[in-house]
């Protein structure tokens, strides 16, 4: 019999695309590949309970009643996890994904008796007041806990949360696929037309335009380095970027594109000199999108923010690494990548070889499954 996991999240995607919905579904559709049983219970946007299967997984989207600090209220969640631990086909393995409250308040109270999880994807930073009440949950529900999955050894260093619970954690980095990331011949003629559009090196940022991402200290940097940037994405930063670019560059010289569909973004990544991740908080927990250009051969500049970003770009070894905030640091940075071609190969070669040992979908849903068999004694 095969073993059955329910993963608890606020969303899935698609249809949402943040991060963490996005490896939830991963790793979701991964476990199934392998032969797993797995469901998901999250919350629906809208008033109502849906049940549909997505790449193999069985995704119940609880209806909302409400939501306080972008955090989905599904009044339904804990009768749905208590469900999935009891009578025939019971889940032998229950993960929730965290920072979500509600559902981890959810599981508290559904009195699961059944092996549970903790995907830990980023740390709670800017709703400090609710953090504060949320706590005592928190504790509660990461002492029962019989495993906390971190993305690198660095995270569960630099989390307050974590670093408490370290004989619990367990380190799993997420892992993407890399043949979605090949150079097809529509790619290679994609990434002709874009090198035609640019005279110099080429610096690539993709990502929301928002305060943690850092994308302001990136622009003031680049008014120090003579390449071109293209800034792909939105949100609410991208009027005031786009006047810093402005004022602080020659007309032409920084970019800016909504975020693009999947081949545009291959090409994007195989064309582009540097990717760069200028964040600037603990918001930014990973930077999936610097294994996206490393496993294109395309070395990053990112920062030392205290979680998993300098673990997925090795300073050194798959790129640099700067202190987050410090526009000359990171001009001199991408200076130093852009004007040595040498350079750039050789890290975007060890950028590579590093993704496809052990930051793929394979190694990580591997992982994954071991972790649940050792817990559940399931096979």
């Amino acid at each position: 019999m095969a073993m059955r996991v329910t993963q608890v999240n606020k969303y899935y995607s698609p249809p949402h695309l943040g991060g963490v919905e996005t490896v939830v579904a991963t790793l979701s559709a991964g476990l199934a590949a392998k032969g797993v049983d797995v469901a998901a219970i999250v919350a629906n946007e809208a008033g109502v309970t849906v049940t549909d299967i997505v790449d193999g997984v069985s995704v119940t989207r609880l209806a909302r009643a409400a939501a306080i600090a972008k955090t989905p209220l599904a009044l339904g969640m804990p009768a749905a996890i208590r469900a999935a631990g009891r009578g025939p086909g019971a889940s032998d393995l229950i993960q929730l994904n965290h920072p979500y409250p509600w559902g981890e308040a959810a599981w508290l109270s559904s009195g699961s008796r059944v092996p549970m999880v903790i995907g830990y994807h980023a740390d709670i930073t800017r709703q400090k007041r609710l953090l504060a009440l949320y706590r005592p949950i928190l504790d509660a529900v990461f002492r029962r806990a019989d495993a906390i999955v971190a993305s690198s050894p660095n995270i569960i260093e630099g989390s307050d949360v974590l670093s408490r619970y370290a004989d619990k954690c367990r380190v799993i980095p997420y892992g993407i696929e890399p043949a979605r990331y090949d150079l097809t011949p529509s790619v290679v003629s994609a990434v002709a037309g874009l090198r035609q559009q640019h005279d110099r090196p080429t610096v690539l940022f993709v990502g929301r335009l928002v305060y943690y991402k850092g994308v302001e200290v990136l622009v003031r940097a680049m008014a120090g380095v003579d390449a071109d940037l293209v800034v792909m994405g939105s949100g609410p930063l991208e009027s005031r970027l786009r006047e810093m670019a402005v004022a602080l560059r020659p007309k032409g010289r920084v970019t800016f594109l909504p975020s693009q569909p999947l081949e545009s973004l291959v090409a994007h990544y195989h064309a582009a000199d540097v990717l760069c991740l200028p964040s600037v908080s603990r918001a930014e927990s990973f930077g999936i999108v610097q294994l996206e250009a490393q496993v294109c051969g395309t070395p990053c500049v990112s920062t030392d923010v205290p979680t998993s970003v300098p673990y997925a770009n090795l300073d050194g070894v798959t790129g640099i690494t700067v202190p987050a905030g410090d526009v000359e640091r990171l001009a001199d940075a991408l200076r130093l990548l852009t004007g040595d071609e040498g350079l750039r190969a050789r890290l975007g070669r060890q950028a590579r070889e590093r993704v496809l040992a052990g930051f793929t979908v394979e190694t990580m849903t591997s992982a994954y499954l071991g972790l649940y068999r050792e817990l559940t004694g399931v096979a």
